[in-house]
């Protein structure tokens, strides 16, 4: 699987938890659900840091990266 497959199965995941929050059951295991939301976010800010390190080129992607490792630590707290 390449990086572009990859974040259409982030994105796809997103969906589903974005139709599973509408239902009335969505209280059920929600501490697991932001530290498994908490988890992705931080892989998703190593996988944007590589990117960046690969382009070999400073760009915004640290600044967003440790913008998402913030929210994930928020989510945890």
């Amino acid at each position: 699987m390449d990086e572009y497959q990859a974040s259409l199965v982030i994105r796809a995941g997103a969906q589903l938890l974005l139709g599973a929050s509408t239902d009335p059951r969505s209280d059920q295991g929600y501490d697991e659900v932001r530290t498994n939301i908490s988890e992705a976010l931080n892989l998703i800010a190593d996988a944007l840091r590589n990117f960046e390190a690969g382009t070999g080129t400073a760009g915004r992607s640290a600044e967003w990266a440790a913008d998402l490792n913030r929210v994930a630590d928020d989510l945890i707290a």
